[in-house]
């Protein structure tokens, strides 16, 4: 058996270097996967702030930015309305670009069967600070996210912003449990140390299936039969396709695949790393699903920082708002802080979940989506992103099997022998053993523990008392799909070049975060996974 040996200092030093990673990384995981199991096990307790008298329940004012018929969209907006806290303390603002997006009319008939709360949907081409007789398209900067909030930011009512996509659905439980976390709210009127920003833990359910189509075609109120393609007069519709006859099993995988491999990450890498970052909070970790802050502190923070009006303003020449305005709370000091008041930077609402329903996810647009995160992200975290290949199963587990294998100690303690066999072999029980791990957290956070069911909850959220989610093999495939991909993606990603999709727009990301849209080559999407990726 062909043996190496550790013949200069240099390659001591690296196994080193390599066995410190790795056991800083398992170290990570360890924390995530043990808040996971903590937290996201059962239901959470009942909010406090939500059962307070009327005068003291905080006024929430909801941002719902719309961009075409994604995925269940009438039951994710619809869970806006069925939360349990007060009506008159609520304020819904759905928030769409044109009149003539296909999602204008479910907003509509949201408004029709919700008439007792004080919503309304604001259409950006109405906005009179933009389109109006007094207003510039250049009155703020080319993000299409910030461009559709930002009325209902201006008219928001109240302190506090709840910022949450459309494609997310929420708990009935969820808004209350935020401003509990974000105010320090405690059961019996004990009152903790508040936060500046409170988030959720994303999770993706693809729900690929005949559940998807009918739900959709009930949104719209369409009869049609099962060949039927719902389509609008506008080309971003949500396109709704019958299942190619003698379709190869490839071809499937090529068409739907991107779903599963979203669905994974979301919920075993990123969902550990996510928990793990949050509760040592060492640094600002967050996506912009479901974020809530105190529009007095940013608007603090921003007055005179940009050409733009104060608030989510300020970031309209930026691509990745929700990490940029996640981060100026979390560094800067927020009104009352100079007068001894104390805040904690940033709070994950353990046990609720911010779930985004995923339906015909091809593998290309998966690809596109992950190259247009890192991107973005590219600039904002710099070291975060390019260590990031060493946090993934194979790479990380590489490093881990040449320090075990190389290291004077392991050979001399346990018996491990220097050689390229056993470099493969405690490769692969490294890999297997995460693959299990992963596996756990997996079904822990599809087991729908935490779901407050009731009959408005919809079918993709149900998903407690169910063996599993998917059969072994698929999700075997599954996991191995998205490890093999992450590599070859980064390095696109982060080594060619710096254009992105959002909301049928390209962009140019820059050094300094801002970004440019490529007006000459703007490109109006025909299908809605394309607009997915900006969401």
């Amino acid at each position: 058996m062909v043996e190496y040996h550790v013949v200069s200092t240099a390659v001591f030093v690296i196994a080193l270097a390599c066995g410190i990673w790795t056991f800083f990384i398992l170290l990570v995981q360890a924390i995530g996967f043990t808040q996971l199991v903590r937290h996201y096990s059962s239901k959470p307790a009942p909010a406090v702030s939500s059962q307070l008298k009327t005068d003291d329940v905080p006024h929430i004012t909801i941002l719902r930015p719309v961009k075409g018929l994604e995925p269940q969209l009438y039951e994710c907006l619809a869970a806006t309305f069925q939360q349990e806290y007060a009506k008159d303390k609520l304020t819904v603002y759905l928030c769409i670009a044109s009149a003539s997006d296909p999602a204008y009319s479910i907003l509509q008939r949201l408004l029709a069967e919700y008439p007792e709360f004080d919503a309304k949907v604001f259409v950006e081409e109405e906005d009179p600070n933009l389109c109006g007789r007094d207003g510039e398209t250049t009155n703020l900067g080319p993000n299409p996210k910030i461009r559709n909030m930002s009325r209902g930011y201006r008219e928001a009512k109240g302190d506090i912003i709840w910022i949450i996509d459309c494609n997310v659905w929420v708990g009935k439980g969820v808004a209350g449990r935020m401003v509990d976390k974000l105010y320090g709210i405690k059961a019996g009127g004990k009152r903790v140390m508040p936060y500046k920003f409170v988030h959720l833990l994303p999770l993706v359910v693809d729900s690929v299936g005949s559940s998807v189509d009918r739900e959709m075609r009930e949104s719209l109120n369409i009869k049609s039969n099962s060949n039927h393609q719902v389509r609008s007069t506008n080309s971003s519709a949500y396109k709704i396709a019958s299942v190619p006859d003698d379709e190869s099993s490839l071809s499937t995988i090529l068409r739907t695949g991107g779903g599963r491999l979203e669905e994974m990450f979301m919920a075993s890498s990123h969902a550990k790393f996510y928990t793990a970052i949050n509760t040592v909070s060492v640094a600002p970790c967050i996506v912009g699903k479901s974020n809530m802050f105190r529009r007095s502190h940013l608007d603090h923070l921003t007055s005179g920082a940009s050409p733009f009006s104060p608030g989510i303003d300020s970031f309209s020449e930026n691509i990745c708002e929700d990490h940029l305005i996640g981060n100026l709370l979390w560094r800067k000091k927020v009104p009352g802080q100079d007068k001894g008041i104390r805040f904690r930077n940033h709070g994950l609402v353990f046990g609720d979940l911010a779930i985004q329903p995923m339906a015909g996810m091809s593998m290309s647009e998966y690809i596109a989506r992950r190259v247009r995160w890192l991107r973005v992200r590219k600039w904002t975290v710099i070291l975060a992103t390019f260590v990031e290949p060493g946090v993934e199963p194979l790479l990380c587990s590489a490093y881990g099997a040449f320090a075990i294998t190389t290291l004077p100690w392991f050979h001399s303690a346990l018996g491990i022998p220097h050689t390229w066999f056993a470099l493969f072999l405690v490769w692969l029980f490294m890999i297997t053993s995460w693959m299990t791990l992963d596996s756990f957290v997996y079904r822990k956070l599809h087991s729908g523990a935490t779901i407050e069911l009731d009959s408005n909850t919809p079918s993709f959220a149900r998903t407690r008392n169910e063996p599993g989610r998917r059969p072994l093999g698929q999700w075997i495939l599954a996991w191995l799909g998205r490890e093999l991909l992450a590599l070859p993606i980064w390095t696109w990603a982060v080594y060619g070049g710096t254009t992105v999709m959002w909301r049928g727009k390209r962009f140019r990301v820059g050094l300094d975060m801002r970004v440019k849209e490529i007006k000459s080559r703007s490109v109006a999407s025909s299908h809605p996974a394309k607009d997915r990726k900006a969401k």
